[in-house]
């Protein structure tokens, strides 16, 4: 763990370049009061030491929103769902659906995951955050 990932327990690792991605972490963004999380695009040199050090494949990665909370990762629904549960009310109500079994939650999950570039389109680079959110870019 390097000094950066020390200073956080919750990384969300995301596709910089989907569209429906950045939708989510600009989501999130200002619904994180507290600054609890810290955000790497998936692209980045950051994330995919993260990745290795975890063995995820970057191909597996790419299909998911990836948290990463006290070292752990959290892949597909579970990520999501325990993002929300740290959001304010009444988006941590979200988190509900945890007791849905994984199978079920992941099978939805990835049918948006493969779609997600036909609906929602994707970006030639990564997007630059606001002055202001910055500083909870990693990498």
């Amino acid at each position: 763990m390097d000094a950066m990932e020390g200073r956080t327990s919750k990384i969300i690792l995301y596709d910089g370049v989907c569209n429906l991605c950045d939708g989510a972490i600009r989501f999130v963004l200002p619904r994180d009061k507290a600054g609890e999380f810290r955000y790497a695009a998936l692209q980045s040199d950051y994330a995919k030491s993260i990745l290795a050090r975890h063995a995820i494949a970057e191909s597996e990665a790419l299909e998911s929103l990836i948290l990463i909370e006290n070292d752990r990762p959290y892949l597909y629904s579970s990520g999501v769902l325990r993002i929300a549960r740290s959001l304010p009310f009444p988006w941590s109500l979200a988190a509900i659906f945890l007791v849905v079994p994984r199978f079920v939650r992941d099978g939805i999950y990835r049918w948006v995951a493969r779609n997600r570039y036909r609906w929602f389109g994707k970006q030639e680079s990564c997007l630059l955050p606001k002055p202001e959110w910055r500083d909870r870019f990693l990498g």
